[in-house]
């Protein structure tokens, strides 16, 4: 049995394991059709609705620039739509489209896919072990 690691060091483990998994996720299980941040703004718009331009950029944690770029190329496909604020019109409230709802469950599709994939191969022991260790994680970020 190995020992059981520091805290500082789960910490680090498991900081490079996340980091790792989710940056797989967001590029090689992504759609061709959106890239991994205008997918972000996609998976933001489904989960909290219609958003200002800055509500999108400070979430982000971007300049509003860079946000207005990738609202546009998503309008230009139709993914997402642009309408005035209803109080300020100074403001541009975006909402997500049909179509860019149907991109946004496509790409969760071929994640899900992609980590179900490496999860078959693993032995029922160590898919408990992860089952259990996803259960924990969300317990803690609940918190």
């Amino acid at each position: 049995m190995t020992p059981t690691p520091d805290v500082l060091e789960l910490a680090a483990e498991l900081r490079a394991a996340l980091m790792r998994t989710s940056r797989i996720l967001r590029t090689e299980a992504s759609s061709d059709v959106v890239s991994p941040g205008q997918n972000t703004v996609l998976a933001l718009l489904n989960k909290r609705g219609p958003l200002t331009m800055r509500q999108l950029a400070d979430i982000e944690h971007v300049q509003a620039p860079s946000m207005t770029r990738t609202v546009n190329h998503l309008c230009e496909r139709g993914f997402v739509a642009r309408a005035e604020h209803p109080t300020d019109g100074r403001q541009v409230v975006v909402s997500l489209t049909p179509d860019g709802r149907q991109v946004l469950e496509e790409s969760r599709r071929l994640r899900a896919a992609w980590l179900a994939g490496r999860l078959e191969g693993l032995p029922d022991a160590d898919r408990a072990a992860l089952h259990r260790a996803a259960e924990l994680l969300l317990e803690m970020t609940a918190r």
